[in-house]
């Protein structure tokens, strides 16, 4: 019977066959969902070859854009991605200062 070491340390950030951190949590959540996927198209009449189908092939297909996004964007990654993403490029301010505190002014007084 195999044995895998998943934490490493105290301090050191989960991990378990080369994915790291929040790749775990996306990888058993996939492959979670794709289960309650196949069981729904099962109960829902599908064949069961077409099931075994679609859940091998959503499973593989889990499994390898996992483990890309973990090589790709590493540890924390995915993290820096997002905020990069939520963060404008630049900042266009075409009024001039006088007229943006007059109007402030204007809101602020009763």
């Amino acid at each position: 019977m195999n044995s895998y070491n998943i934490n490493k340390g105290i301090g050191r950030t989960v991990e378990f066959k080369g994915l790291k951190a929040q790749y775990l949590f996306i990888f058993a959540g996939g492959l979670l969902g794709v289960l309650v996927l196949v069981m729904v198209l099962y109960i829902a009449g599908m064949g069961s070859y077409a099931c075994i189908g679609i859940g091998g092939g959503g499973a593989s297909l889990l499994i390898w854009q996992t483990f890309a996004m973990n090589k790709k964007y590493g540890e924390h990654g995915l993290m820096k991605v997002a905020a990069r993403k939520r963060h404008p490029k630049y900042i266009l301010s075409r009024r001039r200062i006088g007229r943006f505190v007059r109007s402030n002014l204007k809101k602020e007084t009763p």
